[in-house]
């Protein structure tokens, strides 16, 4: 049987899988195989646990940038207090 018709998984190709499917990359196939790997394994499902609340987390979070302009400011300020410190 070749390797990518493989039923169980190992946990790295496990991991790989659950983060394609965080992001609706993963084919039905690796859906299959991570789903069957996350019945035995305790420790991929916790990994697959976690992966879904930092998803809702970076979904809900409300982070205001920067402006160009600001971060140049920014950068020149700190350039200008590198070199007190250094001269």
């Amino acid at each position: 049987m070749s390797k990518k018709n493989r039923i169980f998984i190992p946990c790295e190709e496990a991991n790989h899988n659950c983060d394609k499917a965080q992001y609706k990359e993963a084919s039905l196939w690796e859906k299959i195989k991570l789903n069957i790997h996350l019945i035995y394994c305790r420790a991929c499902r916790e990994y697959s646990k976690n992966n879904g609340k930092l998803t809702k987390l970076t979904k809900k979070a409300e982070v205001d940038c920067l402006k160009p302009c600001e971060k140049e400011t920014l950068k020149d300020n700190f350039a200008k207090e590198l070199e007190k410190q250094q001269g």
